[in-house]
């Protein structure tokens, strides 16, 4: 099937028209490029699928680097300087179809388009012919797995380490089946931990990783919750410190506890948050701070927004919960300030903030994982008058 692609979507994808009137979401094509696709997925009025062959390339396409590009960064074939232009109309476009419009903004990134992740699990693949272990991806929109030649987004301390692991495996006969995965971690010191999940079993308990955040340091487990880019998060939170304001601040959805312990200063802070392991690391990096750290869920911690001037929230892709916005609707507080890997789920929100009584002061997109099309986004809110 042919057809011709008009723009990215939220998803990452390129949207096309077939002359049939049905729309495909396709990988590994650019806007504007005309392309042959092979479908993995029809629906009745839409279909997904894979670029085979581009018949006219748009001039931002560049060369990908990595031979199982599509399963780990898609965007590998887009010019750098418009990805960042594409992630900025992505914003833009997703705060539209709430009916908002935002200020103009800045799109931030430190320069890094490669070797920036310091997390990565990695599938294991039999090789059949050669008869040994290799490191692989699942292949986008289908369950096959691809092996890795190549990787070039993730810190190479890790991918060394992971040849190192699939060779030790190799060496004493292991099987791939017997594995769910490799989860490996490094810090920003090159210091790698984590390790193999195997099928049916619990997960290991790896020694934890230390990292410097803005001066403070932060423990942190590897198959834990902790940032992706530290560089790139460290300026989001320089930014954030900026726009905390008050004596008590709140952080919702705290994970370790970066954000809160970051930016707060000497005001009194409280960090919430539901997974255990995390609270436990969060207490031992909050330990030379006022902080009370709570262990619940963000809506049934709703108590904890009364009197806070700051409220800092950070939620996963499905944004806040219904409650939690309308315990900040209740409680007036004064400034809110709203990281985001989900500018689609962060613009509901932020209408929602909006339609109950705030404006919109600042916005700031961030690259934090270039070659992909995933977005973070900061929206600082206040209350009108």
């Amino acid at each position: 099937m042919i057809v011709r692609l008009d723009k990215f979507v939220s998803g990452g994808q390129t949207i096309g028209t077939l002359e049939s009137g049905k729309k495909c979401f396709l990988w590994g094509g650019l806007p504007g490029e005309r392309v042959e696709f092979r479908a993995t997925k029809q629906k009745s009025r839409l279909i997904e699928g894979v670029v085979e062959r581009v018949l006219e390339a748009s001039p931002l396409r560049v060369e990908p680097r990595d031979a199982q590009y599509l399963a780990t960064s898609p965007w590998q074939i887009l010019d750098f300087g418009a990805e960042m232009t594409a992630k900025k109309e992505l914003i833009i476009e997703a705060f539209r179809q709430e009916h908002l419009e935002l200020p103009d903004f800045e799109m931030v990134t430190d320069g890094s388009e490669y070797y920036y992740r310091n997390k990565m699990e990695y599938s294991l693949y039999w090789d059949k012919a050669a008869e040994k272990i290799e490191l692989a991806f699942r292949e986008r929109g289908s369950h096959r797995k691809v092996p890795i030649i190549q990787s070039s987004i993730e810190r190479l301390e890790i991918l060394v380490s992971a040849q190192e692991i699939v060779a030790d495996l190799n060496a004493r006969g292991e099987e791939a089946r017997k594995y769910q995965s490799l989860m490996l971690r490094c810090n920003q010191a090159g210091e790698v931990a984590g390790g193999l999940l195997e099928n049916g079993r619990p997960h290991p308990v790896f020694p934890s990783l230390e990292d410097e955040i803005l001066g403070r340091k932060y423990s942190y487990s590897p198959n834990g919750f902790f940032q992706i880019n530290l560089p790139m998060y460290e300026l989001a939170l320089q930014e954030i410190a900026d726009w905390v304001e008050g004596e008590e601040v709140l952080d919702l959805y705290a994970g370790v506890g970066t954000i809160g312990l970051s930016v707060a200063g000497k005001r009194k802070l409280t960090l919430v948050e539901l997974h255990k392991l995390a609270v436990e690391e969060m207490q031992a990096n909050a330990k030379d701070m006022e902080a009370e750290v709570v262990l619940a869920k963000s809506e049934d911690a709703l108590s904890h927004i009364a009197g806070k001037d700051t409220v800092i929230v950070d939620p996963p892709r499905a944004g806040l919960h219904r409650e939690v916005v309308e315990g900040l609707l209740a409680q007036k507080t004064p400034r809110v300030i709203y990281l985001s890997c989900n500018p689609t789920t962060q613009a509901r929100d932020v209408k929602n903030l909006v339609a109950g009584g705030y404006k919109v002061d600042f916005v700031k997109g961030f690259n934090f994982f270039p070659k992909t099309p995933h977005i973070e986004n900061l929206i600082i809110l206040s209350l009108k008058g």
